[in-house]
């Protein structure tokens, strides 16, 4: 089916350029990045030298200006080509926009153009080893000392923590006041008083480098404050809308990349001498799952319109992290059975696929979180 997106010719220029840069830049050292658990930080730079990083951002500070379909594209293709551990789309697509959105003059000519060119990596704080999606609980303090916040408290999980720059980092600025005590800095890498734990080892996504951060007596100028004092949850709320939005576009991109990594093996091969895919079981488990991915690009595609459009789609979204998501791992697991014993094997790329899609109902906020938002919308 046509997708309804609005591609121009320059969309499609750009998209085939980005396609031709992962499959040479990002394909060939895949696997290396997954046995070292962590991407290069290379490809972010080359990612920004070749106008593919934050390319929403004003041309004044070294971006393109380009609409939200430019981020879905790199989003997609990433995902498409099977690179999921570059979370490249993380850095321009959730974390950056803080900065875009809440930012003062000064600030964003201190840190946009870095987050442009690949220069400066980032991630955001905001989940502690005792405070998951209750950012109500979170322990994290920040005491304004002069010029300075002094930072104390602890996050985890923490996407891009090992090779982040600028750390977006929640945390109390008045611990009576509930959410509104809740402010937001910038913790620049090397500052005094930050430090990162070891690598968290995960079950999938290998590539992509999950830590711990530390923050004691951690002296953050008054200065890295990001949108003013007790806004923060406020400022999380507006741009958890768009941060579910491109979880769904990875996890719809990789459930389509099962498929087709399926169909291919299925034609291949041989079993009671014929096709795999000539067997009737193996013909109605993929029309299964072909409509269901349908539906989800379908769904998926509508509500980007409606993102593009400045609609409040926080319901929508939500049904659309939950749903596709566990879509995603339901395809994984089913295309994997296709495979037979190959497909526990690490060689076959569709064993990575399936530990990868795991993670999708947990991070960003977990199905049960989505559905309790969703059932709040329906006046439950």
């Amino acid at each position: 089916m046509e997708r309804i997106l609005p591609f121009t010719d320059e969309h499609r220029m750009f998209k085939e350029a980005f396609s031709k840069f992962v499959a040479n830049e990002m394909v060939p050292h895949y696997q290396e990045w997954e046995d070292n658990e962590i991407v290069s930080r290379d490809i972010f730079e080359k990612m920004g030298n070749f106008g593919f990083l934050c390319t929403w951002a004003d041309e004044k500070y070294g971006g393109a200006g380009g609409d939200f379909l430019y981020s879905v594209i790199v989003a997609e293709e990433i995902a498409r080509q099977g690179c999921r551990g570059v979370f490249a789309w993380l850095h321009s697509d959730i974390v950056a926009p803080y900065i875009g959105s809440f930012a003062n003059a000064e600030q964003k000519e201190r840190w946009l153009p870095g987050c442009v060119n690949g220069e400066k990596i980032l991630a955001v704080a905001m989940t502690e080893p005792g405070a998951g999606s209750d950012l109500a609980s979170m322990r994290a303090r920040a005491v304004k000392d002069g010029n300075e916040y002094v930072i104390n408290g602890s996050k985890t999980f923490i996407s891009n923590g090992i090779l982040a720059d600028f750390v977006i980092v929640a945390a109390k600025t008045d611990p009576s006041a509930g959410t509104k005590g809740i402010s937001l800095f910038v913790v620049e890498r090397g500052t005094p008083g930050f430090e990162r734990g070891k690598q968290i080892h995960k079950v999938g996504l290998h590539a992509q480098d999950t830590a711990e951060l530390f923050f004691e007596d951690c002296r953050v100028p008054a200065d890295n404050l990001l949108g003013g004092e007790g806004n923060g949850f406020k400022c999380l709320m507006q741009k958890l809308q768009q941060e579910r939005l491109m979880v769904s576009l990875t996890a719809q991109a990789s459930a389509e990349r099962c498929l087709q990594l399926t169909l291919d093996y299925v034609n291949e091969r041989i079993v009671f001498g014929k096709p795999l895919a000539k067997f009737q079981n193996t013909q109605f488990t993929l029309a299964e799952i072909a409509s269901e991915i349908q539906v989800g690009r379908s769904f998926l595609d509508t509500l980007v319109l409606q993102h593009m459009a400045g609609k409040d789609v926080v319901q929508e979204v939500s049904m659309a992290k939950f749903w596709i998501c566990e879509m995603e791992n339901r395809v994984a697991a089913r295309c994997l059975q296709l495979f037979g014993g190959y497909g526990y094997c690490k060689e076959y790329e569709i064993s990575r696929m399936w530990t990868d899609a795991r993670i999708q109902t947990i991070y960003a906020g977990t199905s049960e979180v989505m559905k309790l938002i969703i059932s709040r919308g329906l006046g439950l």
